[in-house]
């Protein structure tokens, strides 16, 4: 059997655009005093959900015996989210951590909105903690004063006398005591306390926060973890879907009889983008998939190659952009400048090359739709799903499960691999399905980071200051067509496309920054670190080579022109000096640095090479600052700025997608290459301490490495580095 669902399929994002004000004018503060009390108390007029639980708010249910479950309103993908969040519960509680579980929250928006974001459930740009962290800590909070309440009741006694310590209720005058459990009924009838009445710790109070605790995001080294690849539901399909293989590609006729008469083949479907064949387990599927005889109408389909982009891109960059900055007159001040440096940089394409390729599991049936994924973009995939399937938003259930990385593939815009799962399950309607993308299937018609040419000129003057900078930066839109484009695209320019140039920290009078966004068919999106992924690697070899035109140190001269940014001068300054800068180094070796600022947080590298004679070379060690506010849980920053610089090495040294007539010329990890193992160097990582709000450490340790790295290679070859990845000239 056969079906076609292709006709008259409209995308999703046309429709949710109005919905979708993702973003106001109004700050994030004001926005979480607004949202705060509303989250808590949302759907808790009866703190009890069910027989023996206790659930004051919608982030914590505590049982009879004695758990206390944390529901996660965000994804975690590996980055320590579901630890964090839990420090946060814990710490106000005063919960003993063996208590502690955790659950991904559903898709509900009107309880579990990212602050950060307005009206929309999700995870990403770094902002998990940063938005979560007065609203969980008084989520904590709140159930505490219930479970004193309760206990004062019980015990006859004034609530201010009650103590609170590892899960224990105690009063000592009466020597009466009581765990989270026992209260737990009697706590569900005590009244909701208003959050503007609670009593938060002061930090020099705190018990959790600030130390390591072991993580909560359980079963990943015994294979007890639930992930999408997990589920197995009664009568389930498992579905692979062939591709165009151009972009904008489209079937034109296909012959599924070969396919049909593999054995395990159960049905064959056509859908908007493609051609899914359904099968009883993964190689049925993939043996049926490489049965299909398909016809491809390739008469809109995009045929360019990389080097055609890329004469493209660089003649764009000798033309004047769209100004995305301007201070001064940086047009005059390089005509008057006493030394002119120049320099054209350019990043590939990436793909994000999650562990788990997408995939997701859905059932379509009279009730809706439920589906079961690493659920990173709850609000824009339950909005986009209901569009498709012709359902309310309502009618879609979310099940977030854990996700085997993502690095922003699995919060794509268009919600595409979830539409198809979702499309695919209402042919099999009644009939759950798992939608599972191969790696090359993720490689080959994925999304992609975008590629990029900055055109830098940079004017210095006698004294080998700094005078004017003008960049230029030519590369597609990842906000074009989004529901994000009202918010991110202002007067043409793309905010995403130019932050990190644009908010160029350094002292330089005269600075424009300008735009070229280029249309393309090729599928692009956010990647680890957004627009920081390119312009840290840009001005950050740009400041190095200006520091070494004028024959200063690259760290003095980034200190004189940060003075007034204590910020990054505090991270610079310490990643200087624990990485020993300026003390000798063996024969062949260099040593270069980068700071940048992304996500509200501040990053500084210090990176070592080795040169060897063969033209090779080897990154042998990395010192990283890190100020991130305060440090919630130190185990975990260490582990993302050392995931961050791991994740950062694969451009800088290895990885690109590259396109020859319209294809994509890698499939797999043997040509999209990632960072090995016996390539990742000694990292160090040191925290600045901090009184600041919490920020994201989720990104910021990426953008800084390449460039660090590059101006290591300058500073032990003499060669000009200007290109990821990068390669030695012989």
């Amino acid at each position: 059997m056969r079906r076609n669902l292709s006709n008259d399929h409209q995308g999703p994002l046309s429709s949710r655009r109005d919905f979708l004000k993702l973003v106001t004018s109004v700050g994030a503060g004001l926005t979480l005093a607004l949202n705060l009390p509303v989250a808590l108390a949302a759907d808790t007029t009866n703190a009890a959900t069910e027989a023996g639980v206790f659930a004051p708010n919608a982030f914590v249910r505590i049982g009879t015996d004695n758990s206390v479950t944390v529901i996660m309103k965000h994804l975690e993908m590996g980055q320590g989210s579901f630890t964090g969040l839990a420090t946060l519960v814990a710490e106000e509680l005063d919960a003993d951590w063996s208590q502690l579980r955790s659950e991904g929250a559903p898709a509900d928006a009107s309880r579990y909105n990212n602050l950060s974001w307005g009206p929309v459930q999700g995870t990403g740009g770094s902002s998990a903690m940063a938005n979560s962290f007065m609203q969980m800590r008084t989520a904590g909070a709140t159930a505490r004063a219930m479970l004193v309440a309760a206990a004062a009741k019980l015990w006859k006694v004034p609530a201010a006398e009650i103590q609170v310590s590892q899960g224990i209720l105690s009063h000592v005058a009466s020597g009466k005591s009581a765990g989270f459990g026992e209260l737990a009924e009697l706590a569900a009838l005590q009244a909701i306390p208003d959050p503007q009445s609670l009593r938060l710790k002061d930090p020099a109070d705190f018990s959790y926060i600030g130390q390591k605790l072991p993580r909560l995001d359980r079963g990943k080294t015994d294979g007890s973890a639930r992930f999408t690849q997990d589920i197995q539901l009664d009568g389930m399909l498992t579905a692979l879907v062939a591709h165009p293989p151009r972009f904008g590609g489209k079937v034109s006729r296909f012959d599924a009889s070969k396919a049909l008469a593999s054995p395990g083949v159960v049905e064959v479907v056509q859908i908007p983008n493609g051609i899914a064949v359904l099968a009883k387990d993964f190689w049925s599927a993939k043996k049926g998939r490489d049965l299909l005889s398909i016809e491809w109408d390739q008469s809109a389909a995009f045929t360019g190659s990389r080097d055609d982009m890329l004469r493209k891109y660089r003649a764009l960059a000798e033309q004047p952009g769209l100004v995305a900055r301007a201070d001064g007159d940086a047009t005059a001040a390089l005509a008057n400048a006493t030394t002119l440096i120049e320099a054209v940089f350019e990043v590939p394409y990436l793909a994000h090359a999650p562990m788990e390729p997408m995939n997701a599991v859905a059932l379509v049936n009279d009730q809706g739709c439920e589906m079961w994924n690493g659920e990173q973009f709850q609000t824009i995939d339950q909005s986009a799903v209901a569009s498709a399937l012709g359902l309310k938003p309502e009618q879609v259930k979310i099940n977030m499960l854990f996700a085997g990385g993502s690095f922003g593939r699995r919060a794509n815009p268009h919600s595409d691999y979830l539409i198809e799962a979702a499309l695919i399950a209402q042919a099999k309607r009644g009939t759950p399905v798992k939608l599972v993308w191969t790696r090359e299937d993720d490689t080959r018609a994925g999304y992609y980071r975008p590629m990029y040419v900055h055109k830098v000129r940079a004017g210095l003057d006698a004294s080998g200051n700094p005078l004017a900078w003008e960049q230029r930066i030519v590369g597609q839109s990842i906000m074009k067509g989004t529901a994000f484009e009202n918010f991110a695209i202002k007067d043409g320019v793309d905010s995403t496309s130019v932050e990190g140039a644009s908010s160029l920290p350094y002292q330089i009078p005269n600075l424009q920054v300008e735009l070229h966004s280029v249309d393309h068919p090729v599928p692009v999106q956010w990647w680890r670190s957004v627009g920081h992924s390119h312009t840290a690697f840009s001005t950050e070899v740009m400041v190095d080579e200006l520091a070494r035109a004028t024959k200063q140190d690259p760290v003095e001269f980034r200190l004189k022109l940060l003075a007034r940014h204590p910020r990054h001068l505090g991270v610079l300054k310490l990643a200087a000096e624990k990485a020993g800068w300026g003390s000798e180094l063996p024969k062949g070796w260099g040593r270069g640095v980068a700071v940048h600022e992304s996500f509200n947080s501040f990053v500084a590298q210090v990176a070592e090479v080795s040169v060897q004679d063969d033209g090779s070379f080897r990154v042998e060690r990395v010192v990283c600052a890190v100020d991130c506010g305060l440090a919630i849980n130190p185990d975990v920053i260490r582990a993302q700025m050392e995931g961050g610089i791991g994740f950062g090495l694969s451009p800088a040294l290895v990885s690109e997608i590259t396109l020859n007539d319209g294809q994509v010329v890698q499939s797999n990890f043997h040509d999209y290459q990632v960072l090995r193992i016996n390539q990742m160097p000694a990292i160090e990582v040191h925290i600045v301490p901090s009184a600041e709000a919490p920020t994201g450490v989720g990104e910021p340790g990426t953008p800084p490495i390449a460039p660090a790295v590059a101006n290591a290679l300058s500073a032990a070859t003499g060669q000009h580095f200007r290109r990821l990845p990068l390669k030695l000239a012989v």
